[in-house]
């Protein structure tokens, strides 16, 4: 599975309004790093990111971890709202 797709899995399986969920990846200048950009309606930004961000913590642990297996670049995942 695709990171991408995964974070994107993993994310609407938490939100109310999954039509406002975009992910997207991006490249990045630093090598063997990939940047993925999550965007997600206002309303649903404390139930992705949890308490003390620990929601937010674990679903970066499980996409870094499915990049472990594949390709064995470092993910960041950063999450803002529309």
């Amino acid at each position: 599975m695709e990171l991408v797709e995964l974070t994107e899995q993993l994310v609407k399986a938490l939100v109310e309004n999954k039509d406002a969920v975009s992910v997207k990846e991006f490249e990045t200048d630093e090598e063997n790093t990939v940047l993925i950009q999550v965007m997600i309606d206002e309303n649903d930004m404390g139930r992705v990111i949890g308490k003390s961000g620990k929601t937010a913590n674990a679903i970066r642990t499980l996409v870094q971890a499915s990049s472990y297996l594949k390709d064995n670049k470092r993910v960041k995942i950063n999450i803002d709202r529309f």
